[in-house]
């Protein structure tokens, strides 16, 4: 198996075991960070998630859709220093609509049953965040990148 195979896998066993993830979205300039549950989509092309669109998030990403998320896992013990592994995903957030937003909406709550109700509501936008690139942290310094390409 090559480093590149290897590497989707590890992206898809930890977005496999994790629920949340930060989101980093700007707000004049300024990062703006917040958490949320997210989920992948369409072979490690997009990270999905939700959020009212009443939110600083949902205003700041409408304003500038460039964003990145990070995935760990963590277990916030010493250990984590040789063990843990931290992606940072980086693209760009769209809202998705109409016949997609359906079927992206029926993969998060796979993911995420327990959030029907929110993703349901008019309130609510369920973003797709097309990924350029990840950056994979693991033995806390050793970096390595995928490039996404359509």
């Amino acid at each position: 198996m090559n480093e590149k195979s290897e590497l989707r896998r590890l992206l898809k066993d930890l977005f496999a075991t994790q629920l949340l993830a930060v989101l980093a979205a700007q707000t004049e300039g300024q990062p703006y960070t917040s958490l949320v549950a997210f989920s992948e989509a369409d072979e490690l092309r997009y990270l999905l998630f939700a959020t009212s669109r009443n939110t600083h998030k949902y205003t700041n990403i409408v304003r500038n859709p460039r964003v990145a998320m990070l995935v760990d896992n963590r277990s916030n013990r010493d250990s984590d220093f040789r063990n843990a592994v931290a992606v940072t995903a980086i693209g760009e957030a769209e809202e998705v609509q109409g016949l997609e937003k359906d079927r992206l909406v029926n993969l998060y709550l796979a993911k995420h049953p327990y959030l029907e109700e929110f993703v349901s509501s008019p309130d609510t936008a369920l973003f797709r965040v097309r990924i350029h690139d990840y950056k994979v942290v693991s033995d806390f310094q050793n970096v390595v990148g995928l490039e996404i390409v359509d």
